[in-house]
Order: structure tokens, then sequence, then C-alpha cells
């Protein structure tokens, strides 16, 4: 066979081809400044500032909540602080009301104690009879409801009998009762109020009468309550009411002690 002739075929590869991309130029701008005169400001040097002390520091990273109590504290007392709220006159004039009713409440308590009577110490005294029995040394008042210096000195008694009530007897004669007529002649009842104090037998150691200081029948009471052989203040005449001045006939009960 015959050998076919082949042209041969070249086969050029292509090489790639990259152009290098040209940079742009950069044109480097002019700058104009406008011929004016600036003015730059005046910076003045700094001290070197204080420092704050290491204790308070140490103390405030310590106690974070000091500082937002105490503040809140000032917060809220200056929140709740305000005006001062001043009373009006519906307020004045009440409180004035009341003070004069005190002091009205007060100067009838010390004068009257709280409104003891003759009446009220004649219901609370010891029939005269039971007291003469029962080993106690006994006061016995005479007096009369009409009289003055037996009224005002209706509250001194009071005092003396309920601090001494347990360890003396006291006893209320009524002058207008007909019933003691032995007793104002026993006793010499000539004035009013006449306080007879008697030992445990029943014997009379003195007399006070009239209007006298408080302490006379204090020390003298006191002096019975002790058991003394004799009282202080035996026979003592201050300004009396006189007993001829008796209104018999207005006692309704004879009978009674009063």
């Amino acid at each position: 066979m015959g050998r076919v002739a082949s042209n041969p075929v070249s086969l050029h590869r292509s090489r790639p081809c990259f152009q290098t991309p040209r940079l742009p130029h950069y044109v480097k701008p002019t700058l104009h400044f406008p011929n004016h005169h600036r003015r730059f400001p005046t910076v003045s040097c700094q001290q070197t500032p204080n420092l704050p002390d290491p204790s308070t520091t140490e103390k405030s990273v310590a106690e974070p909540g000091s500082v937002s109590d105490s503040s809140s504290q000032a917060t809220t007392s200056s929140t709740s602080s305000g005006p001062p709220e001043f009373p009006n006159k519906n307020t004045n004039r009440q409180v004035a009301v009341v003070s004069t009713l005190a002091a009205v409440v007060l100067f009838l308590s010390g004068r009257l104690d709280f409104g003891v009577s003759l009446k009220d110490l004649s219901l609370a005294a010891l029939p005269y009879e039971e007291a003469l029995s029962n080993g106690k040394p006994t006061v016995v008042e005479f007096y009369a409801d009409w009289c003055e210096v037996c009224k005002e000195l209706a509250p001194d008694v009071y005092k003396v009998e309920q601090q001494y009530k347990d360890r003396v007897n006291f006893v209320m004669l009524n002058v207008d009762n007909t019933k003691w007529e032995q007793e104002l002649d026993e006793f010499g009842v000539e004035g009013i109020p006449h306080f007879a104090f008697l030992d445990k037998a029943g014997n009379e150691e003195g007399n006070v009468v009239g209007r006298l200081p408080e302490k006379y029948l204090l020390e003298n009471v006191d002096a019975l309550a002790r058991g003394e052989a004799s009282i202080p203040h035996a026979r003592v005449v201050g300004q009396f009411s006189s007993a001829e001045a008796r209104k018999v006939h207005q006692v309704p009960d004879p009978r009674s002690h009063g």
C-alpha cells in the first residue's frame, strides 16, 4: 500500500495576553488658602490635678452602697420636708378651750379634792358605838351641814382618813342630831368643827377646834396610829362656827349616826 502523505498541521498554542492596566496618574491638587490671618485659641498649661486620697478611694470601693444610701436619704428628706404647716384659727381656738378646761378642772380638784363633801365623809364614817369597841384609836369629828369651816376642811380630813383608815377609826357626829346631846356635853363642844382624839380605850387625849393647818390633824392622827401616850396638838383652837346655831329640827332620823 502506498503511504499516505499527510500534511502536518502545525498547532499553535496562543499564549494568553494580559495587559497590565495602566494606573491613572493622580494629579496633586493645588490648595489655595485665602490670605487671612487665623487666630488660634490660647492654651494655658494646667497644673497637676490633685489626686484623690487612696483611703477615700478604697472606702468608696469597699462601701459602694454608702454613697447611694446617703444620697437616697438626702433625697427622701428633701422630698418629705416641705414648708411648715401653721395651725389655723380653729385649731388655736380648740387648743385654748382645752387648756382653759384643764386649768379649771385642776383648780377645782385642788380646792374640792374631786368633790369630797361632808355627806361623803359621813357615809364613809364608822358608827360611834362600833369605834369604841374595836380596840383602835378614834378621831371623832363634830360637824354640821351648814358649817362653812367644816366644808372647807373636808378635803383635808379625807386625805388623812385615806392614809390612816386601816389603823384609826374616823367617826362623824352631826351636832344637829339630838341623839348626841350627851356626847356634846361630855366633850365640851362649843365650836365646830371639833376633833376629839381618843386612845384605844376611848379616853380623850386632846382636841382641835376650828380652821387649822392640815398638819395639826395629820400629826395627831399619826401619834394615835403609833400608840403614843399623848398627841402633839392637844388643845388648839382656830376660827370655828358656834355650836349654839344648831338646827336640831332639821334632822329627819335621830337614830342615824350622822
